[in-house]
C-alpha cells in the first residue's frame, strides 16, 4: 500500500495558517510551525478579547455618565436608581452619549431621576 502523505488538503491547511500569519516578523511569519503556534495563539486572545472589549466599555460608559452627574449634582448609583423608578429606559451606552453630547439634556435626566429619588 502507497504512503499517503496529505497531498492537496494539507498544502491547503499550510497555506491558511500562512495568510493568517501575513506580516508576522521573522520565524513566525516564514516557518509553519512557528506561525501555526501564533497564530493560534493570536485567535485565542481574539476570542477571548471579543468579551473583554464589552466589559470595557461599559466601564468607560459608567465613568463618564459618572463624571457628568457629578457636575449635575447627584451621584452615579443615585442617578441610575432615580432613572430606573421614573422608568426611564435608556442604557449606559446612550446616557454616556448624551452626557458627552448635549449635557443640557443630561442634566433635565439629572433632574428628572432627583425629582423620583424621594418618591
Amino acid at each position: 500500500m502507497p504512503r499517503a502523505k496529505g497531498g492537496s488538503k494539507s498544502r491547503q491547511r499550510r497555506k491558511k495558517i500562512m495568510k493568517l500569519a501575513k506580516g508576522y516578523v521573522g520565524g513566525r511569519g516564514r516557518l509553519y510551525r512557528s506561525a501555526r503556534e501564533t497564530v493560534e495563539r493570536g485567535l485565542v486572545f481574539a476570542y477571548r478579547d471579543r468579551r473583554v472589549k464589552k466589559r470595557t466599555f461599559r466601564g468607560l460608559w459608567i465613568q463618564r455618565i459618572s463624571a457628568a452627574a457629578k457636575i449635575c449634582g447627584i451621584s452615579y448609583s443615585q442617578m441610575i436608581k432615580g432613572l430606573k423608578e421614573a422608568k426611564v429606559e435608556l442604557d449606559r451606552k446612550i446616557l454616556a452619549e448624551i452626557a458627552a453630547a448635549d449635557m443640557t439634556a443630561f442634566g433635565q435626566l439629572a433632574q428628572t431621576a432627583k425629582s423620583h429619588l424621594g418618591a
